[in-house]
């Protein structure tokens, strides 16, 4: 517990290990059209998109919780 926490007794939850991960370009396979690296990699947005928005609910859901909103 942070001194923060402490001082607001608030325990906030852990952070899901799922929104701490970062998202890895696509490979570049010598000789693969760049059509599929760059299908790969629109893929590897889509991922970090969605877990940008599961983070931005996390957030919400605590702050919605806590009364704490910006």
């Amino acid at each position: 517990m942070t001194k923060g926490q402490a001082a607001a007794g608030v325990s906030l939850p852990p952070l899901p290990d799922d929104l701490r991960r970062q998202e890895t370009h696509a490979p570049v396979v010598e000789g693969e059209p760049v059509i599929a690296i760059l299908a790969r990699e629109r893929q590897a947005l889509d991922r970090a998109n969605a877990r940008q928005g599961r983070t931005i609910q996390f957030y919400d859901d605590l702050t919605s919780r806590y009364g704490t909103r910006r």
